[in-house]
């Protein structure tokens, strides 16, 4: 009935697509399109901004219809629409890839911690909150501010090297129909998030060094998608 569109292609901007489904969510309307490219928020990573001819929408999962519904963002009302209505729809592009380039250096960062023996516990993909938790292993040597600037750095150097490789990230479903995001052969997860399409377009990756907070290994980070944006060639145009 829809289409996940975000799934497929992170940098698709606009599209042509027709009202698949109406109804309300506490009282609140909304409306779910054929060609979704909203991404809802989940994950630990936040919603996308978008709109709907032109009337700004915040995308929500509905656990009733399990579809991404469009509501109304602010106190104006979305219009009247109707199903099968021809719409033409689009994200802001700058915010998708922020988030984007936020969720896959998490996954680079839960990979680099891996490889120092660490299980994630924990992850907060948000703007301006972004951090990777883990369990360290009970040997773990992080109780000074060296120890703990060491790991940082080995991190870092991991971190810079893949980046430096450009390893492509590309996703797949699993025999169970879990969406797996894969880093080359670097990591591999169960992930539902929108994602760069190779780790060269990270740039500006920063780690703070990591804190041990209650047991758990704290890595807090920012990053950014390297200029230019490369959208989509075509916006998707629904053929009847």
């Amino acid at each position: 009935m829809q289409i996940p569109a975000y799934y497929t292609d992170t940098y698709e901007e606009q599209a042509h697509t027709h009202i698949a489904a109406i109804g309300k969510s506490d009282g609140t309307p909304w409306v779910a399109v054929k060609h979704c490219l909203f991404h809802p928020q989940g994950g630990g990573q936040p919603a996308d901004r978008g709109w709907i001819d032109g009337h700004e929408i915040t995308p929500v999962r509905d656990h009733n219809s399990t579809l991404i519904v469009a509501t109304a963002t602010g106190q104006t009302p979305l219009p009247l629409f109707s199903v099968g209505q021809p719409v033409k729809t689009r994200i802001h592009l700058p915010t998708r890839t922020a988030h984007a380039a936020l969720h896959t250096t998490g996954h680079l960062i839960e990979a680099a911690g891996r490889a120092q023996g660490w299980t994630l516990t924990a992850n907060n993909h948000f703007p301006g909150q972004a951090r990777i938790e883990f369990t360290p292993p009970t040997d773990a040597r992080l109780d000074s501010p060296e120890s703990r600037e060491e790991a940082t750095e080995a991190l870092r150097t991991d971190i810079a090297k893949a980046i430096a490789q450009d390893l492509p990230v590309t996703c797949n479903n699993d025999a169970k129909d879990r969406r797996i995001v894969h880093l080359a052969d670097l990591h591999s997860a169960p992930c539902g998030g929108t994602h760069v399409r190779s780790l060269g377009d990270l740039t500006d990756v920063v780690l703070p060094t990591l804190k041990m907070k209650k047991g758990r290994i704290r890595v807090s980070y920012s990053a950014t998608h390297r200029s230019p944006v490369r959208p989509s060639d075509t916006a998707h145009q629904e053929r009847s």
